[in-house]
């Protein structure tokens, strides 16, 4: 992170997350322990001083399920 501290993105055990497409919307179906990571992630990124512009990928190599679509996480404070 620019600002020298590294934030860390834990996966909690049993994890399953799916991301899918439907064309007019975006469904995200995940397990409870899916679920505590999605919100881990984001309060990681909310975290003060974590900078604009900071983000995470998951795709179906890195945590999703085979199938997914590819979800960004992104930190954005322009108003």
């Amino acid at each position: 992170m620019a600002d020298g501290t590294t934030r860390v993105f834990t996966w909690e055990e049993g994890a399953r997350i799916e991301v899918r497409n439907l064309g007019g919307e975006i469904v995200i179906e995940a397990n409870a322990a899916g679920l505590k990571t999605l919100a881990g992630h984001l309060l990681t990124l909310a975290q003060d001083g974590t900078p604009d512009g900071a983000h995470l990928h998951l795709e179906e190599s890195n945590g999703l399920e085979g199938g997914s679509v590819g979800l960004v996480l992104e930190r954005c404070d322009d108003d």
